[in-house]
């Protein structure tokens, strides 16, 4: 069986929110990059498989990606979702979760409260949910 190729729905926004989780957080980015690309290149589908179309004869995955408790506590689970098109031998990047943090983060510079990024939109939210969780850690 030969190899499926990568390619994008959106590329510009899909870079975008590669170069925002390669700034941001850089386990993620390595564990994209040098495991879970290559698997997904020699179809080995990663993830959960959350939807499948029998008609285009496609699934669509959801793939953790390994982040901070805490980060994920306060934005949620980082996540790559993409859609396998079998008879082409195509794996589709759509996006990588979540999206508002990291185009925001991509936009400008984000701060950081206790070691996790805080957008500049809800700043006191996301602050108050850090102090929150940390305070249920103890």
């Amino acid at each position: 069986m030969k190899g499926f190729i990568l390619d994008y729905i959106n590329e510009n926004e899909y870079r975008k929110l590669e170069r925002a989780l390669k700034k941001y957080n850089m386990l993620a980015f390595k564990k994209l990059n040098f495991e879970y690309y290559p698997a997904l290149r020699s179809g080995e589908f990663l993830g959960e498989l959350v939807a499948s179309d029998k008609k285009n004869n496609t699934e669509t995955y959801e793939l953790k990606l390994p982040s901070d408790h805490l980060f994920t506590q306060v934005h949620g689970e980082v996540k790559l979702r993409y859609i396998v098109y079998k008879e082409q031998n195509i794996v589709m990047l759509e996006t990588i979760m979540p999206t508002d943090i990291l185009l925001e983060g991509h936009v400008a510079e984000l701060t950081t409260y206790k070691g996790v990024m805080i957008s500049k939109a809800n700043a006191e939210k996301d602050k108050f949910l850090v102090n929150l969780f940390s305070a249920m850690d103890r």
